[in-house]
């Protein structure tokens, strides 16, 4: 009686809910662990090196995740009875069960039904940039850790001076066929993983991936106008695809910090201005600075009110991608004085005494309201 694989979640030490940055580091941590060259001779750290890798293999990738969360090791054993030797094989992962049962009546691929190179994976890069770099825009540069061709072997999997050779189980078809109650399958032939044929040596650097992972400096240009949430893609700059497969893409999220003036609602800049009194009601003009190096002269109308928005065309951010500049709001806030001269203090008690109630309608009007409501 053979025994029961252990679960991929416990080789790996990561919990089911765990996500692929956590299985990841998982990964390399046990990798390091138990690679042979730092157990030379240890059948047993040699096996759990396998084991691990066997587990990582599966786990990152989300179609052969979910089919081994859903139906575990079953989701990789034949299990589908009759018709031995190279007639048998695994399902690579769920979207090869379709394409197992669909693909030749639709159509099949081209190449003898050899799996085509799977294309590396897409990345993401959050970036947080000020509001004066997304008004001017910016070229800078990020530095991210991603899966990139092996040198060694120049991406194809094989140390170098070896090649590779048709696979003896689907005799470089890359399918095999099995039986399925009254029916014949095709799927992908699990010893060269529908390829049609197997690397003679795997490079020991990638072991036999064709890729690594390293350090990458890339040149990211901002156009003036982004936003929170605008997207930067840089094609092929992604993680590289299996054996000379072809890259994914880096998509680049900007997120853009607090301003200690401004808030942005698309294209419109929003400022709050505090006024004195005095200036609200004799009239004036403020000078707000520009995040394009100019200035702004607004001015304000004798008895402005508070909460009283004033607009300046063209005050605002750059169109992305586009002409033109959106507009700047300015919010007035009248101050009334807290600290007051003794002649400060005496001029406002002789321009009270002279208050007829004509000066301020709207306080007027509403006291009125108040005599009229609650008179008996």
């Amino acid at each position: 009686m053979s025994s029961t694989p252990t679960d991929f979640y416990d080789l790996l030490e990561v919990p089911r809910d765990a996500d692929e940055k956590v299985i990841k580091s998982a990964y390399r941590k046990l990798a390091m662990k138990f690679h042979p060259d730092r157990n030379p001779g240890d059948a047993e750290a040699e096996a759990k090196f396998k084991a691990v890798g066997a587990a990582y293999e599966c786990l990152k990738d989300p179609q052969k995740r979910a089919a081994y969360d859903r139906f575990g090791h079953a989701a990789f054993e034949q299990g589908m009875g009759g018709g031995g030797g190279a007639q048998q094989g695994d399902f690579g992962d769920i979207g090869d069960i379709f394409e197992t049962i669909f693909g030749s009546a639709f159509g099949g691929g081209a190449g003898g039904g050899r799996a085509q190179p799977r294309r590396g994976a897409d990345l993401r890069y959050d970036m947080q940039i000020d509001l004066d770099d997304a008004f001017h825009g910016k070229n800078t540069e990020i530095e991210i850790e991603v899966s990139q061709s092996c040198d060694t072997c120049n991406g194809s999997g094989s140390e170098p001076g070896t090649g590779t050779r048709g696979c003896n189980l689907c005799n470089g078809y890359g399918k095999v066929r099995a039986k399925q109650g009254f029916f014949v399958v095709e799927r992908p032939c699990p010893n060269c993983n529908g390829r049609g044929e197997v690397i003679e040596s795997p490079c020991t650097d990638c072991r036999g991936e064709g890729r690594v992972d390293k350090p990458q400096t890339l040149d990211v240009e901002i156009p003036p106008g982004v936003d929170t949430g605008t997207r930067i893609r840089l094609s092929g700059k992604g993680e590289a695809g299996p054996r000379g497969a072809a890259a994914g893409d880096l998509y680049i999220f900007i997120h853009v910090k607090d301003h200690a003036v401004f808030e942005r609602e698309g294209t419109t800049l929003l400022t709050r201005v505090p006024i004195s009194f005095t200036t609200a009601a004799l009239g004036g003009s403020v000078e707000i600075p520009d995040l394009g190096g100019d200035s702004n002269v607004v001015d304000i109308p004798t008895g402005i009110q508070s909460g009283k928005q004033l607009r300046v065309r063209g005050g605002g951010m750059p169109v992305l991608q586009g002409r033109g500049r959106g507009d700047l709001v300015v919010e007035i806030a009248v101050e009334t004085p807290t600290k007051l001269s003794k002649a400060q203090r005496e001029i406002l008690q002789q321009f009270r005494d002279t208050e007829t109630g004509d000066e301020c309608p709207e306080s007027r009007g509403f006291f009125d309201k108040l005599k009229d409501a609650f008179s008996t």
